[in-house]
């Protein structure tokens, strides 16, 4: 199987948000074929497209290598959203982990189970902004992701901050 990077954004609303997005990370890094090679700094967001009054969002990106198809890939995911308590009653409601596969290297696909690149993010701070971040030279569709974070309907809702989601290497 070959190796492909991708690019996972991770979000919650409900519970201990960074307790949620922080335990994801060790959860795909720990699955077969999977390893997480880099993440992004935590950004605090307004909720987008959700219920009227649902609590804001604490969002990041990850970077993995994976010898998985996107399929495979997706249902991992899905899987750990489930041990995460992740329930799927309203659409784009609150949540207590929700992880998107935003880029898969090599793969541009339109199915009803997975959509590469994902269809919205070139439009969503909450994934261009930390995704930026996390790889300044990143490009999505042709367009560096740090321009499209720019033009981002929702980055007035965005706040930085120094929260991490991996551990530091030793010697960084």
């Amino acid at each position: 199987m070959m190796t492909a990077r991708c690019v996972v954004a991770l979000g919650a609303n409900l519970g201990d948000r960074l307790a949620a997005l922080r335990s994801a990370v060790p959860a795909l890094d720990e699955t077969s074929g999977i390893s997480v090679t880099g993440c992004s700094p935590v950004v605090s967001t307004r909720s987008v497209g959700g219920p009227e009054g649902s609590p804001d969002y604490f969002n990041a990106v990850v970077e993995l290598r994976v010898e998985l198809t996107p399929e495979e890939t997706l249902r991992v995911c899905q899987k750990v959203e489930h041990e995460h308590g992740r329930e799927r009653t309203v659409r784009w409601g609150p949540r207590t982990l929700d992880l998107d596969i935003i880029w898969f290297e090599g793969v541009e696909q339109q199915n009803p189970d997975l959509t590469l690149p994902h269809p919205r993010a070139h439009e969503r701070a909450f994934v261009l902004v930390p995704w930026s971040r996390l790889d300044p030279d990143a490009e999505l569709g042709g367009h560096m992701v740090r321009d499209l974070a720019k033009r981002a309907p929702d980055l007035e809702g965005l706040t930085t901050t120094d929260l991490t989601l991996c551990e530091p290497t030793e010697g960084s």
